[in-house]
């Protein structure tokens, strides 16, 4: 097998992992908020509360197959999904040419699908969850771990711009900027 095809299958195998990745990221956007269980119950018809099934469930196929609606009631599945699903793989390909394939391209993947729960999340309810700087958080000090001769530079971005942001959000009693927004910017500094 030459190195082309090789390289190939592994871009295509990271993708396929990205859309399953994507696919629980859309559990996780809808279930975060709600201070939900991302494990239990299992993923269902928001409607007629069908309990989908693993065919149901194929990243991206599944919506195709069955032309966007549920498998019972057939009511109209909000095109998030795909879209999540499909942006999730293709930013875990971008990230893989842009780094090659090292852990550090691991953790910005997966802080890639932090990012995108977070953002949505953010988008439409104006939070920005504890849960999800914390998983940024510990990606943060993952990547200062597996990045040891650059810890300094780790530190410095964890404080640089929390610390501005801090300072207007004391400042304005929380009406400039969100305490969601200076722990995030505290916790992707890392």
């Amino acid at each position: 097998m030459s190195v082309a095809v090789l390289t190939t299958l592994l871009y295509i195998f990271v993708f396929l992992f990205g859309i399953v990745i994507g696919s629980f990221l859309n559990v996780c956007i809808y279930r975060i908020p709600l201070k939900e269980s991302i494990v239990f119950p299992h993923s269902h018809c928001m409607t007629c509360g069908y309990q989908l099934r693993w065919y149901d469930l194929v990243p991206l196929f599944s919506f195709l197959f069955l032309r966007g609606r549920c498998r019972k009631c057939h009511t109209k599945l909000s095109l998030q999904y795909p879209l999540v699903e499909g942006m999730n793989g293709a930013l875990y390909v971008i990230v893989f040419l842009a780094n090659g394939f090292n852990v550090m391209s691991v953790i910005y993947c997966l802080l890639t699908s932090a990012l995108i729960v977070l953002s949505i999340i953010d988008f439409r309810q104006y939070i920005i969850p504890d849960k999800v700087n914390i998983v940024i958080l510990v990606l943060g000090i993952i990547a200062t771990v597996v990045d040891r001769p650059q810890w300094k530079e780790h530190v410095i971005g964890f404080f640089s711009v929390s610390v501005i942001l801090l300072i207007i959000y004391l400042v304005t009693v929380g009406r400039g900027i969100g305490g969601g927004d200076v722990k995030l910017m505290a916790v992707a500094g890392l």
